[in-house]
C-alpha cells in the first residue's frame, strides 16, 4: 500500500475520532459522580465537608465533562450529561467558597451585588465555559423542553428538589426523572393540598411557561394515591398558592 494512501486513511480516522479537537463519544457514563453522591448525599442532605475532602475526585469527574463534546452524544445522553453537569458544578461552586473549614450558609451568599452565583462562568463543558444559568436556561430548558428537569437539577438549597444518590443516565433517564418528580410533588415539605388549596413550590411560579397547563394538571399527571384522588375529587374548584422558598444550604448538619 502506498505511503500516501496510508497517510490519507490515518487522517480520515483522526477526523472521525475528533471534531474541533474534541473526542467524539457515542456515550458517557457517570459512575464517578454516582460514587460521590452515594458517599456524600443522604436523603437530599449533602455532606459538603466530605465532598471537600474528596474534591480531587470531583475534579477528575469534572475534567471528564470538560473533555467531552456533548453535541456528539445521543439526545438522552445529552440531557443526562447536562443535568449531572449542573448538579456537579453546583457542588463545586459551594466547595470553592468554603470559609473557616465550612460551606456558606446559602448559595445566595456567593457572588456579589451585580453577579449572582448562577451568573458566574466557571463550568467547563466540551471545552467551553458556562455559568449555571447558561446550562439550565440557555441549554436544558429550550433544547429539551422537559419540565421534569426542574425536579432533577439541584440549587444547593433546602427548598430545592432533593439531590438523588446516583447520576442520571441515558438508559434510565425517563424513570429517574419521573421518580424525582413524583418524590418532590408528593413531599408535603414542598407541596400540600389543604382546604381546596394546592400549595406548591415557587418553582411553578418562576417557570410557569414550562408548566403550560398549570400546576394542578401537572400534579394530576405525575402523582398517585390519596393526593391524586383528592385533586380529582376537587376538580376545577382548586386554588393554587405558592410556598415561600428556603434558600438555606441543603448541607448535612446545617440547621
Amino acid at each position: 500500500m502506498k505511503t500516501a494512501t496510508i497517510c490519507m486513511k490515518i487522517l480520515i480516522l483522526i477526523g472521525v475520532l475528533c471534531v474541533n479537537g474534541m473526542p467524539v463519544q457515542a456515550e458517557i457514563r457517570h459512575q464517578a459522580w454516582t460514587g460521590l453522591l452515594g458517599r456524600f448525599v443522604s436523603d437530599g442532605a449533602v455532606d459538603y465537608v466530605g465532598f471537600k475532602q474528596a474534591e480531587s475526585e470531583l475534579d477528575r469527574y469534572l475534567d471528564t465533562l470538560a473533555d467531552t463534546d456533548p453535541g456528539q452524544l445521543p439526545e438522552a445522553d445529552q440531557l443526562a450529561f447536562y443535568i449531572n453537569a449542573y448538579n456537579a458544578y453546583t457542588v463545586k461552586l459551594i466547595l470553592q467558597h468554603f470559609k473557616d473549614g465550612g460551606p456558606p450558609e446559602s448559595i445566595r451568599k456567593i457572588g456579589g451585588l451585580f453577579k449572582k452565583p448562577w451568573d458566574i462562568e466557571f463550568a467547563v463543558l466540551g471545552g467551553e465555559t458556562y455559568s449555571l444559568d447558561m446550562i439550565e436556561h440557555g441549554i436544558i430548558r429550550p433544547r429539551f423542553k422537559e419540565p421534569r428537569i426542574h425536579f432533577a437539577v439541584n440549587c444547593a438549597s433546602k427548598s430545592c428538589p432533593k439531590l438523588i444518590t446516583e447520576a442520571y443516565e441515558a438508559d434510565t433517564l425517563d424513570a429517574q426523572l419521573e421518580s424525582s418528580t413524583r418524590a418532590f410533588l408528593e413531599n408535603s415539605n414542598y407541596n400540600y393540598f389543604q382546604d381546596n388549596v394546592l400549595h406548591v413550590s415557587s418553582i411553578f411560579k418562576w417557570y410557569k411557561e414550562d408548566f403550560s397547563a398549570g400546576p394542578v394538571a401537572f400534579f394530576l399527571a405525575h402523582v398517585g394515591g390519596d393526593l391524586k384522588a383528592s385533586l380529582q375529587d376537587a376538580a376545577d374548584t382548586i386554588r393554587v398558592r405558592y410556598v415561600d422558598y428556603d434558600w438555606s444550604l441543603n448541607g448535612r448538619g446545617v440547621p
